[in-house]
């Protein structure tokens, strides 16, 4: 189900007003405005739309997931945890990053 408080908080995170949101994806601000009041909800193709211009995941917004990040940077991140990235910490992610890198190092992968 859709979910407008995450289009809220996204859309002011990435500093867009409602105005800006509707022109970027050719809509009204009063239909921005019924989506985040819950009167209505966007379309397959519309969620797809503000997904694209929020850079975050279409299942982020219908909550079913809590990992609002798009899949295009969950591929760019060539990086894959067990359980998926949202189960670690900023921290343990990073040790874990240095810990291939050391590795790599060690074995003369990095050139």
């Amino acid at each position: 189900m859709f979910q407008p408080d995450r289009l809220v908080k996204w859309r002011k995170k990435r500093k867009l007003t409602q105005d800006d949101l509707a022109e970027k994806i050719s809509l009204t601000k009063a239909a921005i405005s019924n989506y985040e009041n819950g009167h209505s909800a966007p379309s397959h193709d519309t969620l797809t739309l503000i997904a694209d211009v929020l850079d975050i995941s279409t299942d982020y917004l219908l909550g079913r997931t809590d990992d609002p990040t798009s899949p295009n940077h969950r591929l760019d991140s060539g990086r894959a945890y067990y359980g998926g990235a949202s189960k670690y910490s900023e921290e343990e992610q990073f040790v874990a990053d240095a810990a291939v890198e050391a590795y790599r190092k060690m074995k003369g992968l990095n050139k």
